[in-house]
């Protein structure tokens, strides 16, 4: 079983909530017993969040040499350069090592999604951007650190996609058992 569930700011993608933390996790959902998330999002993150029974799944989609692409909107501080932009796509050090290249673009034209709760960070005298990042690899915080490393700080993160499959229209907090068709795309490196 595949699951696509829309992950909502502040829920945890683990099932057993933390000491002392006031944030949710998956356990409120409603999931069928024995599934488990591929993958995380950070807890300040949001969108797409696969859920399986199947272990094999785990690899198959998170490994960097299998080639599944996920996709990211990213609210930053500021209106990144064509030369930003580029730094991001050849890579960025991270912690001593440099991210694997990646596609990065200025959305356009620029995203209207409804405000978050709790609502972003807003300076007046900062503008804010869109951009969408596209890549294989997934490390702990990466987005925010590339964006970081390039003097544009995340606002707001969602994943809309992973391998051929988009998030689309699935409210946050809800989720579906995909098709046939719908794992196919997901199954899809592109």
């Amino acid at each position: 079983m595949l699951i696509a569930f829309h992950k909502p700011y502040g829920v945890l993608t683990q099932f057993t909530p933390e000491p002392g933390s006031s944030y949710r996790t998956l356990a409120e959902f409603g999931f069928p017993k024995g599934v488990y998330p591929i993958g995380r999002l950070d807890a300040d993150s949001e969108g797409l969040l696969l859920l399986s029974d199947e272990a094999a799944l785990n690899a198959r989609l998170l490994r960097p040499d299998e080639g599944h692409r996920r996709r990211y909107w990213v609210q930053v501080e500021g209106i990144p350069s064509a030369e930003s932009l580029g730094k991001l796509e050849r890579g960025v050090a991270i912690r001593g090592r440099n991210t694997l290249p990646c596609r990065a673009a200025l959305l356009e034209p620029p995203l209207e999604l409804p405000p978050r709760e709790p609502p972003i960070r807003v300076r007046k005298n900062v503008p804010d951007r869109w951009l969408t990042l596209e890549f294989i690899e997934g490390k702990n915080r990466q987005v925010r650190r590339m964006t970081a490393a390039v003097g544009h700080p995340t606002l707001r993160l969602i994943r809309v996609r992973i391998g051929g499959y988009e998030l689309g229209a699935l409210a946050p907090g809800k989720w579906i058992v995909l098709t046939e068709a719908a794992r196919r795309r997901v199954l899809t490196a592109e």
